[in-house]
């Protein structure tokens, strides 16, 4: 794998998306360039009451044992606040960027522009470099001003994958349930390394 793909973690609920593709990214030796952003330390902190360490070298240790995955792949972890990272220019490739789970803060100030911190930065250098940006919004219901903004950032180009799970694969557990709206996120990305049962028809 010559390029990364950015995966970015949002202060909404619902960090186990995060986790669980991390888990099957590395797993498939893909190259991961996390960043979260200042509310997800709040996040764990409220859900799971884990503190998220915020030394790089810490926070990868921290994901790869929320993911259960110790070696394989490659992790690099960006603190939010780092606006001069690679992920920061559109000169560095990439495969392209998740947000999953993503607020609708985040929603906002992407559609309106804004880059406040690094996840932002990186997802606006996806839309100006006319790569890949996929949403996966982990709220409801949705407001008047959530569907504008999500409206307009479909017209930019970002895909948007709701977290929204299906039946029709017979889901056993939380994770099945969860482990479908990762797996059609990174479809969006031509990414297929999650052992799902895709429909085949009757």
């Amino acid at each position: 794998m010559t390029k990364p793909l950015i995966l970015g973690i949002t202060g909404a609920s619902g960090l186990i998306y995060a986790v669980r593709a991390l888990k099957f990214l590395l797993q498939a030796e893909y190259s991961v360039e996390l960043v979260a952003s200042k509310s997800t330390y709040m996040v764990w902190q409220a859900e799971q009451n884990i503190r998220m360490p915020v030394e790089a070298v810490a926070q990868e240790l921290f994901w790869r044992q929320q993911a259960g995955v110790e070696t394989q792949g490659k992790l690099y972890c960006h603190p939010w606040g780092d606006v001069g990272a690679n992920i920061a220019s559109g000169s560095f490739r990439t495969l392209g960027m998740v947000i999953m789970p993503c607020s609708m803060s985040t929603v906002a100030k992407l559609a309106a522009g804004l880059s406040s911190d690094l996840l932002e930065r990186a997802a606006d250098v996806q839309l100006k470099e006319g790569r890949k940006l996929v949403l996966v919004p982990r709220e409801t219901p949705f407001s008047l001003i959530h569907l504008r903004n999500l409206t307009a950032l479909a017209e930019a180009g970002a895909r948007i994958v709701p977290a929204i799970p299906a039946w029709y694969h017979n889901p056993q557990t939380i994770e099945d349930l969860v482990d479908f709206v990762v797996a059609r996120a990174l479809d969006q990305l031509d990414i297929d390394c999650i052992p799902i049962n895709r429909w085949e028809g009757k």
